[in-house]
């Protein structure tokens, strides 16, 4: 396969720009999930409140 081949594929094809949009949303996800747990790090002795909200809610106690 050349670069012709790949760059009509890629670009000038539904199943290709399907590729390309599900890659971008892949690699975005990854990267919020990286910067929000960094972020977790650097923040680690912040007082919750009621307005805090959480990503992964994994530090909040059930309230059942």
């Amino acid at each position: 396969m050349n670069i012709e081949e790949l760059y009509h594929f890629l670009f000038e094809t539904m199943p290709g720009i399907g590729i390309l949009v599900g890659a971008g949303l892949l690699v975005s996800i990854i990267v919020c999930i990286i910067l929000e747990h960094k972020t977790r790090k650097q923040y680690k002795n912040h007082e919750k409140t009621e307005d805090d909200w959480s990503l992964f809610d994994d530090d909040e106690d059930s309230e059942s």
